[in-house]
């Protein structure tokens, strides 16, 4: 900045794209953070207006508005001239990168949540002995997850014993019965 008189001069050009750039990396944050609980930008928003890529757009326009005003030498008609510029040629690829990735996020593919259809007919080994009318815990693999479940039998089954679930109850326990071995990956 310029000092007049031994006090530094307000570069007002300066200034307007720091804020500019501050309030769109402050907007985004809140959208991407908070959207959920706000229904700020939301991921329904179709085109190229979703609040995630305004804001990507104004905090690039802002801060390589900036940075191009800072370089440039001149008033504050070329400073600000130049910097819009600058910022607008960086806020389109920012804006449009910003609205790809939004949407790539929000399409991306997931897994089926586990239910307890899941379990029937899943192999797995007991870690805490069931005894005759009480629970134990049993170690399962689904979906290429270890999962611990409480586990009831008809017979006691000592720990190591390889299972097979027949029933689930609820959604935190498991009826199983002894099943041959398993493969060494599953014991």
């Amino acid at each position: 900045m310029p000092v007049r008189g031994g006090e530094a001069a307000v570069d007002w050009v300066t200034i307007t794209f720091l804020v500019v750039g501050a309030v769109g990396v402050v907007v985004l944050a809140a959208s991407l953070l908070l959207g959920d609980l706000l229904h700020l930008g939301h991921a329904d928003a179709d085109g190229p207006f979703s609040v995630p890529a305004i804001a990507g757009f104004v905090g690039a326009f802002g801060f390589a508005g900036l940075i191009v005003a800072s370089l440039v030498p001149g008033g504050v008609v070329v400073e600000a001239g130049a910097g819009m510029l600058g910022g607008l040629l960086a806020a389109l690829p920012t804006g449009w990168l910003a609205l790809r990735l939004t949407r790539a996020v929000a399409d991306m593919p997931t897994d089926a949540t586990l239910s307890s259809a899941d379990l029937i007919g899943v192999t797995g080994v007991v870690i805490t002995p069931i005894r005759t009318g009480g629970y134990g815990e049993v170690s399962l693999t689904v979906s290429g997850q270890r999962l611990k479940y409480n586990a009831r039998a008809d017979a006691p089954l000592a720990t190591g014993t390889p299972v097979l679930v027949i029933e689930t109850p609820s959604a935190t326990s498991v009826v199983v019965e002894e099943t041959a071995a398993l493969p060494p990956e599953l014991g």
